[in-house]
């Protein structure tokens, strides 16, 4: 059977675009090795961070570098055959850091941003997904009062983005979050208009549920190659070959496989992060997911238990899982909330797809016909899925765009392929 479009990649990213193109009368197949939210979506932090109106860039004070050096800080690790094998976009990572480069940057990704919870909204209201939505905002625990100050000057600025927060003291989270232990810290900010997910894998079945239903259809294949023809694109999978008008690459950190026969060398770097479930209990119950700004967890509470997340590993995909920054993490994880008992036996481990300039790539491939490319959203795939989607369709339909989409296009990599 021929599609009008097939979308690879089943992930948040991949279901909102399938979910929007057939939403606007698309025949639409979409494809992964494994079913809907069972990836790189399954493990993110679970919030939708309407307040990131920032991007976050390479350490570059000589203080930063110093403290991440020794690699044995909570936030970030790396492993020195990672560092090897990616150094050209890691260099880039550390170029586009740079203060002039970092303000056009951020002016284009705050285009994606201020969309965020509008878009999720719209899709949420047609799947039902309200139930797994606490519109609640989510609190930043800073432990050093200077980077405190440094924090509320930030978010005051983030205000004319349309960003709502509040500033609070040891007394007033304490009252929010009457279990937390706040004494290491030195105060919080609350982001208000964010959103909080209880079940981001669930997020990502309940929109592909409401894709199928309205006849979209759904194959768990293996991806083996794509070819171009004269009458469109065959999808070649381990079970059987699809034909499309329109081809969508949104496979996350295993587009860069699918595109490189192509010609398209993009560079996009792993961002690997661990997380682990503990059971809730009257002791450690609490409503808003907590960030360590100066230690780089979060912890949410989730379906599951409480979801400890871990900052980021700069780790090759088939590196064996290392859980030595965890077990960090949860030290001082623990002193915040008793975690007594683990909901799993092994710690869950994931790859992030990262871009040297921090902006995903959305948009037209430049050397191919109905071949779209949407991948590289770093940390915020659950935040940006339901954007891209919403963009991918009307760049497919013809449609006026609703942002400008150009500082997303692939040809800022031309010189690569």
């Amino acid at each position: 059977m021929r599609h009008q479009v097939i979308v690879i990649g089943a992930g948040i990213v991949g279901t909102s675009i399938a979910w929007h193109l057939q939403k606007n009368n698309s025949q639409v197949l979409l494809i992964d090795k494994k079913s809907p939210g069972e990836e790189t979506s399954y493990g993110n932090a679970g919030i939708i961070t309407r307040e990131a109106v920032t991007t976050k860039p390479f350490p570059r004070s000589f203080r930063e570098i110093l403290r991440v050096l020794p690699n044995n800080s909570t936030d970030i690790r790396y492993r020195w055959s990672t560092i090897y094998g990616f150094q050209r976009p890691l260099f880039q990572y550390w170029v586009n850091s740079s203060r002039k480069k970092l303000e056009q940057i951020d002016k284009e990704w705050v285009t994606l941003i201020n969309h965020c919870t509008n878009e999720h909204n719209v899709m949420m209201q047609s799947s039902g997904a309200d139930e797994l939505v606490r519109k609640i905002g989510w609190i930043e625990l800073h432990r050093n009062p200077y980077d405190f100050e440094s924090a509320i000057s930030n978010a005051a600025k983030a205000v004319a983005q349309g960003v709502e927060y509040q500033v609070l003291t040891l007394a007033d989270l304490k009252e929010l979050e009457p279990n937390v232990n706040v004494t290491e810290y030195a105060g919080a900010i609350h982001w208000k208009n964010s959103w909080q997910i209880k079940n981001p894998s669930q997020l990502v079945k309940v929109y592909a549920k409401d894709f199928e239903k309205m006849a979209g259809q759904i194959k768990q294949a293996d991806v083996k190659n794509i070819v171009q023809t004269k009458e469109g694109w065959q999808v070649v999978t381990n079970s059987d070959t699809y034909l499309c008008q329109n081809l969508v690459i949104a496979a996350g950190p295993w587009s860069t496989d699918l595109i490189e026969p192509l010609g398209y060398k993009i560079p996009l770097f792993p961002m690997r992060g661990y997380h682990q479930h503990f059971a809730i209990t009257e002791k450690n119950s609490f409503s808003h997911s907590l960030f360590d700004a100066d230690k780089g967890f979060v912890m949410g509470a989730m379906d599951q238990g409480v979801r400890v997340t871990t900052g980021a590993e700069i780790a090759m995909q088939d590196a064996p899982k290392d859980f030595d920054q965890l077990e960090t993490v949860l030290t001082f994880a623990k002193k915040v909330l008793p975690l007594d008992v683990a909901a799993e036996s092994e710690a869950w481990c994931g790859t992030r797809p990262c871009m040297p300039d921090m902006k995903p790539v959305i948009g037209p491939a430049s050397n191919h016909n109905n071949l779209w490319f949407a991948f590289g959203h770093g940390h915020q795939g659950l935040t940006l899925g339901s954007v891209t989607g919403r963009l991918i369709e009307e760049m497919i339909s013809g449609k006026p765009l609703f942002i400008d989409a150009q500082p997303f296009s692939s040809e800022r990599f031309a010189s690569n392929f």
